[in-house]
Formats: C-alpha cells, sequence, structure tokens
C-alpha cells in the first residue's frame, strides 16, 4: 500500500527542507547547552551504538558534534544515570531502535510493540538448555545488575558468535523485555531486571502496537525535522505497513519537497512555523549519526553520497577505514578518516569539496584533536595536492 498525501500539502525548496533537518537535528542555531547530552539524547530519541572507536566511540561522537567539547566521561554519566528526588534512576537504557541505540528512558513504554514482537517469533539461531533462563533471572534478582561475564561468561570456546547458555539466555531476557541494558562497562553490557531499572510508572507494557508506533513516527518526524516515508519509517526501524497504519495520525504535515520527485513526505509541524536561521555547526560525523545514517536520504538531502568502508576490504576502499564527512555551513564539504598516534591527530586520508573547504575541514580537524587529547594535527593524503597545501597551510 502506498500513502499519497493530501491534496492541502506544503510545498518547500529543497534548501528549506536542509535547513529544517539541520536545525531539527541540532547543526542549525545555538546549542541547548543547558539541556546538554540528556537534551540531544531526548530530542534524537535514539543515539546508535557501534563497537567501531576511532576518535571515540559513534555515541560520543553524536553529542560531540552538536555540543562541541563535552567530556567524554560527562557523556557516559549523562546517558546512563540520573540523580532525582527518590535517589539515582537510569536516564537511558539499550535496545533495538534504528539499530543498537541508546534511548531515552520515557520510552520504554513505547518499544512494547517489539518486545511482543521478539515474544512471539521462533527463536533465532541459538538453542537454550533447559533452566538457564530462569537461573539467569535468579542471579540477577539476588546479585544485582551484572555483565554477561559476570553470569558465567559470555561465550564458550567456539567462534565469537558460539554464545554461552548465560549470554544467550540474558539476550533473550533483553529483547523480552524482561531485563533491561542499564550502562556499558567497558563495552560490556551491563545488565538488570526491568522491573528493577524501569521506573514504575514507565514499566507497564499496556499500550497497543499503534499507539506505540505512532509515537515513534512523530518522534521521527521531530527529530528529521522533514522526511519521506521510507526516512520516517527507518528512524526506529518500523515497517511500511505499520507507518501507513499510523502517520495520518500523528499530526505531521504532508509536504512536497523540490527534487524529492514524487515520493510523499510529511514535516514536524513546529519545523514549518518559522524559518531555520542561526549558526551552523562545523564539525566530523559519525557514519552513524541521524543526520546522515540514511544513504538515499544524505544524497536527496546534501547531495553527498557517503559509504561506511570499514567493512570494505583495505583495497577497494576509496574514502578510508572510518571516513568521516565534515559539515560545514549547513553543506558537506568533504571526508576525513582519522586516526590517533599518541597526541597526534593523524588525517590519513581527506577528500574536499576543493581548497575552498580547507578552513572549515581544520577547523573541524583542530577541535577534534583537541577534545581527544590530541595536540597536534598531521596530513597524510589527499586525492588532490592543492588541497593538500591549502589544509596544511590552513592547520598553521
Amino acid at each position: 500500500m502506498t500513502t499519497t498525501p493530501p491534496r492541502h500539502t506544503v510545498a518547500l525548496s529543497a534548501d528549506e527542507a536542509r535547513r529544517i533537518a539541520l536545525r531539527a537535528q541540532g547543526f542549525l542555531g545555538a546549542p541547548d547547552r543547558r539541556a546538554g547530552v540528556r537534551g540531544v539524547l531526548r530530542h534524537l530519541g535514539a543515539v546508535q551504538l557501534d563497537t567501531i572507536s576511532v576518535l571515540a566511540r559513534s555515541h560520543e561522537l553524536i553529542p560531540y558534534a552538536r555540543l562541541g567539547a563535552v567530556g567524554r566521561r560527562a557523556v557516559e554519566d549523562a546517558y546512563w544515570s540520573a540523580e532525582t528526588q527518590a535517589g539515582p534512576r537510569p536516564h537511558a537504557f539499550e535496545y533495538w531502535s534504528h539499530a543498537a541505540c541508546v534511548l531515552p528512558i520515557e520510552e520504554w513504554p513505547h518499544f512494547a510493540f517489539r518486545r511482543r514482537a521478539y515474544r512471539s517469533r521462533p527463536h533465532w539461531g541459538h538453542t537454550l538448555a533447559d533452566g538457564a533462563y530462569d537461573q539467569v533471572l535468579k542471579q540477577l534478582r539476588a546479585e544485582g545488575p551484572l555483565t554477561a561475564t559476570e553470569l558465567g561468561g559470555a561465550k564458550n570456546k567456539g567462534e565469537w558468535w558460539d554464545w554461552s547458555d548465560s549470554k544467550i539466555a540474558v539476550e533473550r531476557a533483553l529483547m523480552y523485555g524482561e531485563v533491561v541494558c542499564v550502562e556499558r562497562r567497558s563495552w560490556k553490557r551491563v545488565y538488570d531486571l526491568a522491573e528493577r531499572a524501569v521506573p514504575g510508572e514507565l514499566l507497564h507494557d499496556d499500550l497497543d502496537d499503534a499507539e506505540c508506533v505512532r509515537r515513534l513516527v512523530r518522534q521521527a518526524g521531530e527529530a528529521l525535522g522533514v522526511g519521506t516515508r521510507a526516512d520516517l519509517a527507518d528512524y526506529h526501524r518500523l515497517k511500511a505497513e505499520q507507518f501507513d497504519a499510523v502517520v495520518a495520525d500523528t499530526g505531521l504535515v504532508p509536504v512536497t519537497v523540490e527534487g524529492w520527485g514524487s515520493k510523499p513526505a510529511w514535516a514536524d509541524p513546529a519545523a514549518l512555523e518559522s524559518t531555520p536561521r542561526g549558526r551552523h555547526r562545523t564539525t566530523l560525523l559519525s557514519p552513524f549519526d541521524s543526520l546522515i545514517w540514511e544513504r538515499a536520504r544524505t544524497e536527496r538531502i546534501f547531495g553527498f553520497t557517503h559509504r561506511l568502508e570499514a567493512y570494505v576490504p583495505r583495497p577497494k576502499r576509496v574514502h578510508g577505514y572510518f571516513a568521516m564527512p565534515v559539515l560545514a555551513g549547513g553543506r558537506l564539504v568533504g571526508r576525513v578518516d582519522p586516526a590517533r598516534e599518541g597526541t597526534t591527530l593523524v588525517a590519513r586520508q581527506v577528500s574536499m569539496d576543493g581548497p575552498k573547504s580547507a578552513p572549515a575541514v581544520a577547523q573541524a580537524l583542530r577541535e577534534a584533536a583537541s577534545w581527544v587529547g590530541c595536540d597536534s594535527v598531521r596530513v597524510e593524503h589527499t586525492a588532490d595536492p592543492a588541497q593538500k597545501r591549502a589544509l596544511v597551510a590552513a592547520l598553521d
């Protein structure tokens, strides 16, 4: 089924749509430093996690890109714990959204539809010994939050996917919602019982599927500002038919966007109330940043084709292992594949629109270097020697 917007759509130029998207994602206008990392998380609704760490892990790069050099320890603390009058309570939880993501704890009820879906599907891949599931829950109840290693070990003696019974059990309990990941410790998930970790007023799973999906579609619209059906559904990995069933009741406004063809699109009504203005952020972007995580949308809005090449064989890489797009002036003006050597940030490979982009790329590199504790930047390779000369000069 294809959803067609009603006739009273709002017409947007390509530039208006781009600026709306930038403001919605936190890259246009003054950053909300008072709300800080938690404000970024609440507004984006999902911050993707990934195992790759070059300058920092992706979930650290997301608030950095919007707020600047916020302390890395402060990022972790902001995600995982919050002090209230009643004592500490989790501010976020990890679950399956666009991928494995940090999610605001307030969104726990709205993922009930996904927890139910996991319970109803056949068990994936691994078999589980009798009693192992109940034993994991019993151990967590008795001992408090634990990693898979503390639960008895994450792996058997085979390959990395050869999980132990305790790891299979706790991951299954996580997907079902009986267990919640309340933080990452040295990149290991820390599990606790949902009944203990999730505030009581949020613990219920009584929202029906339509209400859950409706909330997530609306939240995606607020986070993206404007998007097509595919953009909005993909934000939390919803199925097209789920999106179609609720979009008319989300309050999102049907729009057409110049250059987007006949694809139906919707915008956050608040995003249409004023012209996006303010200072543009200049920064390196994680490939997993929600501004650019969907390739077709990035090409449509910015005219910029980007692919993560970490899993591409080295001889076939074009831009490098973890090439990070450079955002400046509301445009994507180049890419940097970074590395760290002691206190030097190494730009192993750089591509730019041209020498005119060198000052912006240099600014992004200097700020990133300072953030991760580097005191110098070295440029190794550019496709065009003139670009390298311009960038080196801008860094001096």
